[in-house]
């Protein structure tokens, strides 16, 4: 027994007992019992074995710390990744960036966070608790994700520069052609009376008039989409601060009460728990659900059910979120990627910009923004929090 107490797993017993046969038996139940130790524990040193190898192995850096800081488990991509010399402590995550050690110790299990620390690297971190042997633990992964960063952006700019060639190009083409077509005009139908006086036909007079209000409206509607994408690339950072959800809807309510009733569309409002609260900025976040609730409005011009419901609550992880559901004509599967995508639109006005700015917003809260539709059934839009 005080061999199994220790974990001295050498001894054993003999089977030619001269004490009689019970001795015997009982000899051999020890040896038994004895070797049953010695297999589970070298199987679970070849677990160990092969999990320290793995963690060493994988491209993602681990760490594990207790909550006084004591650093447990730390892998080669982490020590490279981090480039700190003596890490003991999580506490000497400052070396290298203070900002990268306050994000870590305020970062609650489950979540995530990108931090750039420098021009070659762009940490994404995620996070995870457990308890061994009483004592709880934090484990965290880090991953550069600098190269998916840059391949991310190229791919935007590329995406942005033909969104720009197709806008421009749709209202710079008929005011080029325009233009050329005037000029002819005043060449070919402007005549010269005496004294310096200029004649033109009431026809060709019909024909400029038209073309130069074709020409100031194309441009006003390049000025508009210029502001639109001014508007896109100057949101401000937001006003971090806990509020009630209930106040944030409420709000909504008071605001496009008149606009709802006019269309005969109802704004109800479900809130689990009541008290739900939001840690971040009011505003902007009131921003989004006016746009989301005034998208709902014009999706549902032809709907039977004539009610968006404003839903608030957390999910499986205690996270809160806010839904915003219309019962409107949906969105179809192949434009449900990309309603966010910046000037992308499926109405017939409209700059496309509203939900690319809603999104936007969302990242910058840490949050996300999705959706999901069921095509002449409803449309959800959720607002995630961390």
């Amino acid at each position: 027994m005080e061999s199994i107490r220790y974990s001295d797993f050498s001894s054993s017993f003999t089977k030619d007992s001269n004490l009689g046969n019970s001795f015997k038996e009982l000899n051999m139940s020890f040896n038994e019992v004895i070797e049953a130790f010695k297999r589970t524990r070298a199987q679970k040193e070849e677990q160990m074995l092969f999990l320290q190898i793995m963690i060493q192995h994988v491209n993602t850096g681990i760490i594990s710390f207790t909550s006084t800081g004591k650093i447990g488990v730390i892998n080669g991509t982490a020590k490279q990744l981090l480039q700190i010399p003596q890490f003991k402590d999580i506490h000497d995550l400052g070396k290298l960036s203070m900002e990268l050690l306050d994000e870590v110790l305020s970062l609650k299990p489950g979540g995530a966070f990108s931090l750039r620390i420098d021009s070659e690297l762009h940490l994404n971190v995620q996070s995870a608790a457990f308890k061994m042997e009483g004592q709880s633990w934090t484990l965290l992964s880090f991953q550069n994700i600098k190269s998916e960063l840059q391949k991310n952006e190229l791919e935007a700019w590329q995406n942005l520069t033909k969104v720009l060639r197709h806008e421009i190009m749709n209202s710079m083409t008929p005011i080029a052609s325009l233009a050329s077509s005037l000029g002819i005009i005043l060449e070919e139908d402007v005549t010269e009376k005496e004294e310096g006086t200029l004649f033109l036909n009431k026809e060709s007079y019909l024909d400029l008039s038209e073309g130069l209000a074709t020409i100031s409206k194309r441009s006003i509607g390049l000025v508009d989409f210029v502001n639109a994408y001014r508007d896109y690339t100057n949101i401000p950072q937001p006003i971090i601060k806990a509020f009630p959800v209930r106040s944030l809807f409420e709000n909504i309510r008071i605001l496009l009460s008149e606009d709802l009733l006019i269309s005969n569309i109802s704004l109800t409002c479900e809130l689990s728990p009541l008290d739900l609260e939001i840690i971040g900025d009011q505003e902007l976040l009131q921003m989004i659900l006016i746009n989301l609730v005034k998208n709902g409005k014009e999706a549902m011009a032809k709907a039977s059910n004539r009610t968006i419901l404003l839903k608030g609550g957390v999910d499986n992880h205690s996270q809160p979120y806010i839904q915003v559901i219309d019962h409107g004509e949906g969105i179809v599967p192949e434009a449900l990627e990309r309603i966010f995508v910046p000037f992308y639109t499926t109405k017939k006005s409209g700059s496309g910009i509203g939900l690319a700015i809603s999104r936007q917003i969302m990242n910058l809260h840490r949050g996300n923004l999705e959706v999901s539709s069921v095509p002449g059934e409803r449309t959800v839009f959720t607002l995630s929090f961390r």
